[in-house]
């Protein structure tokens, strides 16, 4: 086999200092991570990227290392008959990034059991506009929606420009639902009216609300990306009956609540994971998503970047100063 020089972005271990570098790489040292070989056309930025790129060990345990949780390309090389050379393909969570190199490169290689393939309503770029940013939203829209119809009454979402929060908005407007956003960024209206969301609620004032055990119940479920004391109040406000997906710890890991929201009012909190999600669930949800579950706004929802100015967004995610989802062109 051919051994393709490709570029990468690197993050190197030097001493108690990680720095980023794009770097010349061959696919010959990818070859044991899994049986296809990709050539990634586009990746997106997310959080736990940024997090393996300045030395997260929680995230990434070795480096040097590329991250980049998400891919979609073409496939180059398969030892599985059940992807040929040609096929278009996405790749989310796993491994991906983490210990094994990821999206932040021109190529992959991966375990087929990882992959799907990509579905028909959506083009590669558009795959990686949703990402697992979208994947994720799209897991917690549907268990929500199976305790929570849209005549129940409004959504609350957290981290309303962030690319969970941005993508749940997004997605339960055309499902019909009436969204609330919780955000830092009350200057961004345009952008929230873009995405369908009806009202904004700031974060300084949502997390300045009475302590007490449970609230005036005002919604009827709720998404949260970032929890602590955001999350605990959004399930203090939770009608009877309501839910509340989590799948979040930017502020904090802790969650200091009382019983009561559960006991009194009889709601549900359902932790979402995209990372291990399994396959066969994982593939009807993709094909959701090109179809029916397909954000209308999806082309208002992202900012493309080349590789070159990858390390420069990395640290603007980490200040919080992004707004929906980073798209990462590798064909350019």
């Amino acid at each position: 086999m051919e051994n393709i020089t490709y570029k990468a972005l690197v993050v190197e271990e030097e001493g108690s200092r990680y720095s980023r570098k794009i770097k010349e790489l061959t696919t010959e040292n990818l070859l044991s991570y899994g049986e296809v070989l990709i050539r990634v056309h586009y990746s997106s930025l997310n959080y736990k990227d940024a997090l393996s790129a300045i030395g997260n060990k929680g995230v990434t345990k070795n480096y040097p290392h590329t991250p980049g949780i998400d891919a979609a390309g073409v496939v180059t090389i398969s030892n599985d008959e059940n992807f040929r050379p040609g096929d278009k393909v996405i790749v989310t969570g796993y491994d991906l990034g983490m210990n094994t190199p990821g999206g932040f490169g021109e190529y992959i290689c991966v375990p087929s059991d990882w992959i799907v393939k990509l579905p028909e309503g959506l083009t590669l770029k558009e795959s990686m506009i949703i990402g697992t940013a979208g994947f994720t939203a799209g897991i917690s829209i549907s268990r929500l929606s199976e305790l929570v119809p849209p005549d129940m009454g409004e959504i609350i979402v957290s981290g309303g420009t962030g690319g969970v929060g941005s993508m749940s908005l997004s997605m339960l407007a055309k499902l019909g639902y009436q969204t609330v956003a919780i955000t830092g960024k009350t200057t961004e209206k345009s952008f929230f009216e873009t995405i369908g969301c009806h009202k904004i609620i700031a974060r300084n004032e949502f997390e300045s609300l009475p302590q007490k055990a449970i609230l005036s119940a005002k919604y009827a479920g709720g998404i949260d990306t970032v929890g602590g004391g955001i999350l605990e109040n959004i399930i203090k406000q939770i009608q009877p009956l309501g839910a509340v997906t989590t799948c979040g710890s930017r502020h904090s890991t802790q969650l200091n609540i009382s019983v009561f929201p559960f006991i009194l009012r009889g709601i549900s909190l359902i932790g979402v994971s995209a990372q291990n999600y399994p396959m066969n669930l994982r593939e009807k949800l993709w094909k959701k998503l090109a179809t029916d579950w397909k954000p209308e706004q999806l082309l208002s929802l992202y900012t493309e970047i080349s590789l070159s100015q990858l390390s420069e967004a990395i640290e603007t995610m980490l200040q919080g100063k992004l707004k929906g989802r980073i798209l990462v062109n590798l064909t350019v």
